[in-house]
């Protein structure tokens, strides 16, 4: 069974920083290409950025290209995204995905908030 289990979000002042967690299960990670997405409130669900199943190639939205960073850890089936110069419109339920024959998989989701 694939499971994506996100952590790490929270409340955050303007200009902070979090780090958001994946853990992954019941696939072969180390070649999964890993996805995080974010929805905020009356808002589609949007990409952010991607990394390919070796780590090599990343991709971000322009919206937080720059300020965030995905990485992955094969060893411990965990992707990560760095979230820095957190801003207002970060404020979202984060997301990662994995697509695996054709299918989609979701995390629960973690809650970011970025407010003083």
């Amino acid at each position: 069974e694939v499971q994506l289990v996100e952590s790490g979000g929270g409340l955050v002042q303007p200009g902070g920083s979090l780090r958001l967690s994946c853990a992954a299960s019941g696939f072969t990670f180390s070649s999964a290409f890993m996805s995080w997405h974010r929805q905020a409130p009356g808002k589609e669900r949007e990409f952010i950025a991607s990394i390919s199943s070796a780590g090599g190639i990343r991709n971000y939205a322009a919206s937080v290209k720059d300020r965030f960073t995905i990485s992955k850890d094969n060893a411990k089936n965990t992707v990560f995204l760095q979230m820095n110069s957190l801003k207002p419109e970060d404020t979202a339920v984060y997301y990662c995905r994995v697509i695996i024959m054709n299918v989609p998989y979701w995390g629960q989701g973690t809650q970011v908030t970025v407010s003083s």
